[in-house]
């Protein structure tokens, strides 16, 4: 990474820095990982580097299959080159299975199938912690109009749809997932962000163990070893050869 390109935005887990074009920016991934809104955190060497590999073939996956996303090119591991987007306010997830947070709210039966899936949208404000949002709410807020939600369920559903049957063909059962979006220059809706056991929940697709940042919350040990057996399973090694790392 050049020290020289300006830091447009620090995340907990990404750095965003501007491209020679301005069009476009540079994602760095972190080794940090958080949990609990925060409160929780720690650092795994080669987590990030793990993230963007992971990240780059699932995208490069939905580009394949029409969805739009931010990404461009894998510059280097752990450096993602990308559109730039004007981020929306909202954390979409898409739930295929009840677990987490849902069995907190909800009385769903654990592991209880969602058919058709569940798609919630949070405000994506860590003053206000994330809180759910209803399209009224959204739309009285400025953050989207009803035009821009139907779309985002629209891709979101269709991205489900996607991932979750490339996932299976790996032996990962695609649990939920977050999902950020954003906006082009010409106001087109594109999905930005990442797609990593970060931002996702990933099961073994036959013993159902986690496969993702759960084993972090829970206190696992072998938080690293699952995140390299994930990226071992979803990219292969002629998208190593291809990328050229």
């Amino acid at each position: 990474m050049n020290d020289s390109k300006k830091l447009m935005y620090a995340g907990k887990a990404k750095d965003i820095y501007e491209a020679e074009d301005d069009d476009k920016v540079i994602v760095i991934f972190r080794d940090d990982i958080t949990a609990g809104d925060g409160e929780k955190k720690a650092n795994f060497q080669g987590k990030g580097n793990c993230n963007s590999l992971i990240s780059s073939k699932l995208f490069e996956v939905l580009e394949e299959n029409g969805i739009p996303t931010h990404y461009l090119d894998l510059i280097e591991t752990g450096s993602v080159l990308s559109k730039k987007l004007q981020m929306i306010p909202l954390e979409v997830i898409a739930r295929n299975i009840a677990t987490g947070s849902l069995l907190k709210r909800f009385p769903f039966e654990k592991n209880q199938k969602l058919d058709p899936p569940i798609i919630q949208m949070d405000y994506k404000n860590d003053e206000y912690h994330d809180p759910m949002l209803n399209d009224e709410i959204t739309i009285a807020l400025g953050i989207a109009t009803q035009e821009d939600l139907d779309e985002i369920r629209k891709i979101t559903l269709k991205i489900n749809n996607i991932l979750s049957e490339f996932l299976k063909e790996k032996g990962i059962l695609l649990v939920d997932f977050k999902l950020e979006f954003g906006k082009d220059s010409e106001g087109n809706i594109i999905l930005g962000d990442e797609i990593s056991p970060d931002t996702c929940r990933y099961w073994d697709i036959k013993t159902l163990e986690t496969l993702d940042k759960d084993s972090f919350r829970q206190g696992q040990e072998n938080v690293m070893d699952i995140y390299e057996q994930v990226c071992a399973m979803i990219v292969d090694e002629k998208d190593i050869e291809r990328w050229e790392i």
